[in-house]
């Protein structure tokens, strides 16, 4: 009798571990298929100072530095990139290590594999026709996120232009930017993703390298966890020259950026980067 309870305990689980397995496959072609929809067939146009010409001062300091002339102007950019991540001020910062694509006005996806061991996550963030959504889970079987919000899908659209950091021709004038300048070192890039009005704020230094990226991003890191526009930047700490593009490759992100608040999450080092 035994015997029999303990085959059918174990037809069950082998049954729930099947179904998971199932699950996950299904979301990874999921991701994998908004991956493929958001690559970009490369671009016959280049980069010349002309299409700079009547930007202010740091806004051109900034272009002229980040794309070199006879480039030609990316539409999307493949990344690797390592660091560390942590889910709130109390909790240890994990190892991680991620793939992403970023598509001018398209959208991103963030394969990412955070912590190590027998607490490691495995999952995706996207955005990609107005859609934004979570999906992680421990060892890559057991969920533990799978959020598919409006919510998301807006803060999404704040994390896809400040990434745009990553992807300099996406802030080109041509995109339809407007930039102003607020001060010798400091320029704002207004844009519209999807409905969405987002202002990026850009401190770049007297060559034009990007020293911080900042805006008001839609999210949930409030006291009462209610979703507001909060401040949200990275502070870039070193850069790298990808074929004729100069990107930040060493930087910390966080939320409430410039407060007393302020909470860093996310630390990242870009190791390869492919523009097409």
């Amino acid at each position: 009798m035994l015997t029999k309870i303990l085959l059918s305990i174990a037809a069950l689980l082998a049954i729930a571990f099947l179904t998971l397995v199932i699950v996950q496959i299904k979301n990874s072609n999921e991701v994998n298929k908004i991956w493929q929809t958001l690559a970009s067939a490369p671009t016959e146009n280049v980069f010349t100072e002309d299409m700079v010409a009547g930007l202010p001062a740091p806004a051109k300091r900034y272009f002229l530095h980040a794309i070199a002339p006879g480039t030609p102007l990316a539409s999307s950019v493949n990344l690797e990139m390592s660091g560390s991540f942590r889910l709130a001020p109390d909790q240890p910062w994990m190892p991680m290590r991620a793939k992403e694509i970023i598509s001018v006005l398209k959208g991103f996806v963030w394969k990412a594999a955070v912590g190590s061991g027998l607490s490691k996550i495995v999952g995706a963030d996207y955005y990609s026709n107005g859609s934004g959504k979570m999906q992680f889970s421990l060892w890559g079987i057991i969920p533990l996120v799978n959020a598919h919000t409006h919510d998301i899908a807006r803060s999404s659209i704040g994390r896809l232009a400040a990434e745009f950091m990553w992807l300099p021709s996406a802030l080109l004038p041509q995109q339809g930017v407007i930039w102003k300048a607020i001060d010798e070192n400091t320029a704002q890039a207004h844009l519209i993703i999807d409905d969405e009005p987002v202002t990026l704020t850009l401190v770049v230094d007297a060559n034009g390298k990007l020293l911080k990226v900042s805006l008001l991003r839609w999210g949930d890191k409030t006291e009462n966890g209610s979703w507001a526009y909060i401040p949200f930047g990275a502070e870039v700490q070193a850069e790298q020259k990808f074929g004729g593009f100069t990107i930040p490759s060493q930087m910390s992100v966080g939320w409430w950026f410039g407060t007393e608040r302020y909470l860093e999450f996310f630390r990242a080092t870009i190791e390869k980067a492919e523009f097409q």
